[in-house]
Formats: C-alpha cells, sequence, structure tokens
C-alpha cells in the first residue's frame, strides 16, 4: 500500500513539471526575459541564471536565446560562480561564433579566470589561464575596450606570475639550490621583465652567480641591472656585492640579452 502511495506521488509530480514546462513554453519569450532580468536585479543571480538558461531551452537558437545565453553568464559571473560563466560563455561561442557579444564573451572569459587569481602562495592555474584568456582578447580585438582594459588586468596578472617565480627563486636560493635560483630568476627577465619584480630578479642573479663563484657572469647581471634600472636599490645592491661603486650609466628601456 505505501509503495502504490510513492508510486501515485512520483506520478502526480512528474505530471505536475509537465504542466508547469507547457505553460512556460506557451508564454511569451519576453516575459521570462523580464522576469530573469527582475531576478538579476535583485541580486539573486543564481536563480537569475537559471531564468536566462529557461529562456535559452524553451526558444533555442533564436536571437533571445543568444541575448540569454551572454545574461545567463554575466549573471554566474556576479554570483561569483565563475567556472559556470565560463562553461556558459564557451558553448556560447560554439554556437554563436559570429554573433556581435563574441568579443564580450571572451572578455569575460578572461575576468572569470582574473578574478579566481590566488596570492603567489597558492597554485597559479587561474592566473596562467587569465593570461592566456586576457592575451586572446587583446589578440582578437585590438582596438577595443575590452582589449584596453584586458592590457591593465594584464599587466597586473604577469606581476603576479612574476612574484611567484620570485618567491619560488629566493626559496631555492636560501636552501642553497643555486641553479634551481637561477632558473627561476632567469624566467622572470626573461618572460616577464617589464613587471616590478624584474630590478630584483637581475639583483638575485647577480648574487646567485656569486655564491657559485662565477663572477664575470654576476658582473654581467649587473651590467644589465644598471643599464634598465639604474634608480633601484637592487643595483646598489648588486656592485656592494661586487665589492664595487656602481658605475653611472643611463637608463634604457628594455633589458638587454646576456644569454
Amino acid at each position: 500500500m505505501v509503495v502504490g502511495c510513492v508510486w501515485l506521488m512520483s506520478c502526480s509530480d512528474d505530471a505536475e513539471r509537465e504542466r508547469l514546462t507547457q505553460e512556460q513554453e506557451q508564454r511569451p519569450v519576453e516575459d521570462l526575459y523580464r522576469e530573469a532580468r527582475d531576478m538579476l536585479g535583485q541580486k539573486t543571480y543564481k536563480e537569475a541564471a537559471e531564468a536566462f538558461d529557461d529562456v535559452e531551452r524553451h526558444y533555442p537558437y533564436s536571437e533571445w536565446a543568444a541575448r540569454s545565453q551572454i545574461m545567463a553568464a554575466y549573471a554566474y559571473y556576479r554570483g561569483t560562480m565563475y567556472d559556470d560563466a565560463v562553461i556558459t560563455l564557451e558553448r556560447f561561442l560554439e554556437v554563436y561564433p559570429s554573433h556581435p557579444s563574441v568579443p564580450y564573451a571572451y572578455y569575460m572569459i578572461g575576468l572569470s579566470y582574473y578574478e579566481q587569481i590566488a596570492d603567489v602562495g597558492r597554485d597559479q592555474g587561474n592566473t596562467r589561464k587569465a593570461r592566456k584568456a586576457l592575451r586572446d582578447v587583446m589578440r582578437r580585438f585590438p582596438n577595443t575596450d575590452y582589449a584596453r582594459d584586458a592590457k591593465l588586468k594584464l599587466d597586473l596578472t604577469e606581476d603576479h606570475l612574476a612574484g611567484k617565480d620570485m618567491m619560488i627563486g629566493r626559496y631555492y636560493l636560501q636552501h642553497k639550490e643555486y641553479l634551481a635560483a637561477a632558473n627561476r630568476f632567469r624566467a622572470v627577465i626573461e618572460e616577464f621583465q617589464t613587471t616590478s619584480h624584474a630590478p630584483e630578479a637581475l639583483h638575485r642573479l647577480v648574487e646567485v652567480y656569486l655564491l657559485l663563484g662565477i663572477k664575470e657572469q654576476a658582473m654581467r647581471y649587473a651590467s644589465v641591472l644598471g643599464h634598465n634600472f639604474p634608480e633601484t636599490e637592487w643595483y646598489e645592491r648588486s656592485y656592494k656585492l661586487l665589492g664595487k661603486a656602481p658605475p653611472k650609466v643611463k637608463k634604457k628601456d628594455f633589458i638587454d640579452r646576456v644569454f
């Protein structure tokens, strides 16, 4: 008898869900979209995203569907559901590759990864994904506001990645793993030479090669440091390690290659 009641309740629930679905499908798309927008305005982001998803489900491959998919991604983003936002945006790009909102979709993917950047003591997987996504925006849409904002965020992203390499390099240096430390510091000046960490990376290379007993190489890095960052404390500290007074040099706008 109990089994029979459960079965009847299940059938009733299924019938109710089917009835509600039919009612949704019969409602004008404008009404469904407006309700989703109202939820977004009320900052009920998860419910808004699901409501926009409903619009797409009931009116697939329409202009409303495309618009709703972008809005669903935005709702997920505002609700800090970044993985859901990226999934929605990637699906949008696959289904609507020539839609006018494509630049915005790429930009939002970059933002979704950017917002997940962790401090330098933690894994930087999302930072690298943010870097790639922001570079995509700059490459694909160079003359847009999205590209200009992506450039600003890319600079901060690269500074963060350089900071991670510096932290690891300092660890290796402290534990006398000099070659491993040198590899990290070289990575900073090769890949992130425009970041705020470049002067210290050059100084640390001076320090490492002096500890390895390769004074000529240390001198070369000190010279590069002087050509590019003569006003920094790292320049004076490097020449103090070398036991010399720092020569006066004119600053350049790039780091000379020394390897």
